[in-house]
């Protein structure tokens, strides 16, 4: 395990803040999916109790990040391809309708902020580097769902944007795929601006919908070389 993170002693708990740095470390791909999650190094590394690293795990779990498996413990999660259509299929329906209230509700504040979220995706997608595409992305939704004003889709999709974080690397590495999510996003950006609601849902579910099949063709292909190479 690459070098240690000791924790800062500020106002945020100590189990707060290991959990925002090992789900920083598993989406980031340095504990791939299957593999175990072992207390002691992870004390070590972070600085904190077992208590503080069980506590972590834990939640993490509850946000499908992380799995208990009998007489192994806790791995990073796993998604096979039905759970990602079916994380897909419901992000589609939530972000349509986050989509939806946005332009019904947005003020002129917001929207401006939804166009330079997009220019920063527009920026970010010039980098090679897959983190700063993502973090990119994260602060579009950030500012979609702060518009749309409903504090249940936000918090349905808080779970299930962690799990689809899983997947969101291998969407963007398909040929093509990152000037495709851009434009998709873009037409988003004209919906909400026009003030249509519906358009704006549509061109929501269809971003989901590309990207889904993106993600499921790239999970497909890593399982082929996997198999193949067993």
């Amino acid at each position: 395990m690459s070098g240690s993170r000791q924790i800062a002693r500020v106002a945020a708990p100590l189990r707060m803040q290991v959990v925002e740095l090992l789900r920083e470390l598993i989406l980031g791909g340095e504990f791939e999916p299957g593999e175990r999650l072992v207390e002691a190094p992870l004390c070590q590394r972070f600085g904190v109790s077992r208590t503080v690293v069980r506590e972590a795990i834990r939640q993490l779990e509850t946000e499908g990040l992380v799995t208990i498996v009998a007489n192994r413990g806790p791995v990073v999660s796993t998604l096979t391809p039905a759970d990602a259509r079916a994380l897909y299929e419901v992000r589609g329906a939530l972000e349509g309708l986050a989509g939806a209230l946005f332009a019904q509700r947005a003020g002129e504040d917001q929207r401006a902020r939804l166009r330079a979220a997009l220019a920063t995706v527009s920026a970010a997608y010039e980098q090679a580097d897959p983190q700063v595409r993502l973090a990119a992305k994260d602060e579009f939704y950030d500012v979609l769902l702060d518009g749309a004003d409903n504090s249940i889709i936000r918090s349905t999709l808080r779970g299930v944007h962690a799990r689809v974080q899983l997947l969101r690397g291998l969407s963007l590495q398909a040929p093509g795929r990152a000037g495709e999510s851009l434009s998709e996003l873009a037409a988003i950006v004209d919906a909400v601006d026009r003030r249509d609601p519906e358009g704006a849902r549509l061109a929501c579910e269809g971003h989901v919908k590309e990207a889904a099949t993106a993600a499921l063709g790239m999970l497909s292909q890593v399982e082929f070389n996997e198999s193949a190479s067993s």
